[in-house]
């Protein structure tokens, strides 16, 4: 049998039973959709949070009181956890490869507009230092950051895009004053636009020095501190470095190290559960429209027995008659892949622009991929129908007819 003369039954075939042809082809498509769209959101979702991760770079560490590991001992039985403080942030200055150190305190606290016009709101603090542009990759758009330190913290603050904006409007807000826990700031900045991560608006905030911000907040130690190391220096090496430190100043390992490359391992995890999840939604859809191919397949080797018989009664052979029913399911998944591909492709740009908050990424690979799916499944739902009418004997089949 010609390879044209094979096409040409094939398609026939197919457009024989157009109704038949159109269910199996629906179901085809609703599950290469199903795992486009998933799998789309899915990814979209996965490179929007490693985003928001390594939003501050990749080069971070950072260390905050108490060790995370459980023992068997009860921490009260062998001492109270020390406190992170300033002069351990002052100690790892000196450490090889770190180029920049970042003491953070973090709270809520109401800020008031000194002034004829007073307004209030309430906002987050940061207690910080001159390093947190480059730790935490900011940069203002109005005046500048905190100044060094230099022994006597001086009472200034610098304010996030949307705090300034419902404070000040369209005022220039430095030079103005701002009274902060009863204390009056002189506004010298304001940062540029950073948006949210995980709930948190990095906008609505003030940054204050770090010193006032303990004084401010009754505390006596940091909530963690931030060390920025050299892009090109070992990450392992750098935390073994700041651990030995630690440990000599406070004399036990009564903190937590966490690199940037351990939270997106953890968080890269985490994403693995939810990729999966999707995949096996999408599988379980790809399944139900392979069973779909089964049953039309099954069905048309029953209805097609005469067929079947004048086939092979004319010389055609099992292989022959294999593939022409092996081709018939091939080009039904294929049909139904395609048409999956694109309504997934049209809904995924449909929620993008109806949801431009919603990331959804898809590549080219797996759009091939989707396809080579649908066809596998046309391929294998369609072995089991094809091979039996391959062994049918021609005389029993036209005498079955």
């Amino acid at each position: 049998m010609r390879t044209r003369d094979w096409l040409a039954m094939t398609v026939g075939s197919v457009r024989g039973a157009k109704l038949r042809a159109r269910l199996t082809i629906l179901g085809i498509a609703v599950g290469i959709t199903a795992v486009v769209m998933l799998t789309a959101l899915g990814e979209g979702v996965r490179g929007f949070v490693l985003g928001e991760f390594t939003r501050f770079g990749t080069n971070v560490i950072s260390i905050s009181p108490g060790l995370t590991r459980t023992t068997g001992i009860p921490g009260g039985i062998v001492g109270n956890v020390r406190p992170i403080t300033l002069a351990d942030a002052d100690g790892l200055r000196a450490l090889v490869d770190v180029i920049a150190v970042c003491p953070t305190v973090t709270g809520n606290v109401q800020i008031e507009r000194v002034g004829a016009t007073k307004k209030t709101r309430r906002v987050t603090a940061f207690g910080c230092n001159s390093d947190a542009p480059i730790v935490w990759n900011y940069a203002t758009s109005h005046g500048h950051f905190l100044p060094p330190d230099d022994g006597a913290p001086r009472a200034l603050a610098v304010l996030g895009c949307k705090a300034r904006a419902e404070l000040f409007g369209v005022e220039n807000p430095l030079g103005q004053h701002l009274r902060i826990g009863g204390e009056r700031y002189t506004v010298i900045g304001v940062n540029q636009p950073k948006g949210q991560i995980l709930g948190m608006d990095l906008d609505d905030t003030v940054y204050i020095p770090v010193e006032r911000s303990l004084a401010l907040f009754n505390r006596e130690g940091l909530v963690s501190i931030d060390v920025a190391f050299a892009p090109d220096a070992d990450p392992e090496r750098v935390q073994d470095r700041i651990k030995d430190l630690l440990i000599r100043r406070h004399g036990k390992e009564d903190f937590t190290i966490v690199t940037q490359k351990q939270m997106l391992e953890t968080l890269g995890s985490v994403l693995d559960v939810l990729t999966f999840a999707v995949m096996a939604l999408g599988s379980i859809s790809l399944l139900v429209g392979g069973v779909g191919v089964l049953t039309v397949m099954t069905i048309a080797v029953s209805e097609r027995v005469a067929e079947i018989g004048l086939l092979r009664a004319l010389g055609a052979t099992r292989r022959q008659v294999l593939a022409l029913f092996l081709g018939e399911a091939i080009v039904l998944a294929g049909i139904g892949g395609v048409l999956g591909l694109g309504l997934g492709l049209g809904f995924a740009f449909a929620v993008r622009v109806a949801v431009p908050a919603l990331p959804v990424t898809l590549s080219v690979s797996f759009a091939a991929l989707a396809v080579g799916v649908a066809c596998g499944i046309g391929l294998i739902a369609g072995v089991g129908p094809a091979w039996r009418a391959a062994r049918w004997d021609p005389i029993e089949a036209l005498r079955a007819e």
